[in-house]
């Protein structure tokens, strides 16, 4: 197997390289923003040439979403241009490529849990973006897999628990959004339910190309997690004290793009499909230490 992973100091790409390099079976060429602009069609497929990969990882994205709402070409270009010309590259070879989207494809207001084939309706260019590249990444290549994920957090980037962490260590008290529900999900295990989807490909197992959706059980609001967090914090010693939290709701913290109040996808597809587990984050938390550097 033959990978090449883009977004590779990214929460995802970061361990998608690190599960991969000690693999002596598979060859891996991760590559960054410095070294491969997926927004430069030329670049990609000189890029894909010259590896050969049998299997393509986008892990590359704009995922600022305040940000995208004044950065709209440069959302467009990374969220939908780079997936285009990376599925087009792949189709090019015969690769199959894993593309990674996002909650932000819904509306956010449905009662229950998200599926496949649910209506998508973003409500912000964040998602919109997302949702272009995701039908570019479709008509471009055959053999691909959409992996919409959400709430992700890991060793690396910026996330919301090593905000939460950092925070903690200077304030007494915070205040924290608690009617927006959805499931943190580990950077660690998307990565590696892509490795598993990609073994699979590459192995020659028939492979039910599609959309399909991973994320964190238990369901929480932002403010549960917050309060898993500090609880874990303190009793692993990387805090003296836990903060005092308020709940508070949506309309008390306004951003500039709009936050979906419901992020929770179903994971029953990916499940049957992949036999994968949820990703749990409260396990995940456990590794505390690896999100205080």
């Amino acid at each position: 197997m033959r990978v090449l992973i883009t977004g590779c100091y990214g929460q995802v790409g970061s361990c998608l390289t690190q599960q991969l390099a000690n693999n002596v079976n598979i060859a891996v060429c991760a590559l960054d923003r410095e070294h491969l602009d997926i927004t430069d069609q030329d670049a990609v497929n000189a890029a894909v040439a010259q590896f050969e990969p049998s299997i393509i990882i986008n892990a590359a994205a704009h995922t600022a979403v305040d940000k995208a709402e004044e950065e709209i070409d440069l959302s467009y270009a990374i969220n939908r241009d780079g997936p285009k010309y990376l599925a087009e590259a792949a189709q090019s070879v015969g690769a199959a490529i894993l593309h990674i989207s996002t909650d932000y494809v819904f509306e956010g207001n449905k009662e229950g849990e998200y599926v496949e084939t649910d209506t998508t309706s973003p409500q912000g260019i964040y998602g919109e973006s997302k949702l272009a590249g995701e039908i570019a990444v479709v008509e471009a290549c055959e053999k691909h897999i959409i992996l919409r994920t959400a709430w992700v957090f890991g060793e690396n980037g910026n996330n919301f628990v090593k905000t939460m962490l950092r925070l903690g260590e200077n304030r007494d008290s915070l205040s924290i959004v608690g009617d927006q529900f959805g499931g943190p999900t580990y950077a660690g295990d998307i990565a590696n339910v892509l490795i598993k989807i990609a073994s699979l490909i590459a192995q020659g197992d028939t492979v039910e190309y599609g959309v399909y959706h991973y994320s964190g059980l238990p369901h929480v609001s932002w403010f549960e997690f917050a309060d898993a967090i500090f609880d874990i914090a303190v009793e692993q010693g990387f805090l003296d004290k836990k903060p005092s939290l308020t709940s508070i709701v949506t309309d008390q913290y306004p951003t500039p793009a709009k936050r979906p109040s419901n992020s929770r996808l179903s994971t029953e597809k990916i499940s049957q499909a992949f036999s994968v587990e949820e990703s749990n984050w409260l396990v995940a938390l456990e590794k505390i230490k690896g999100y205080m550097a």
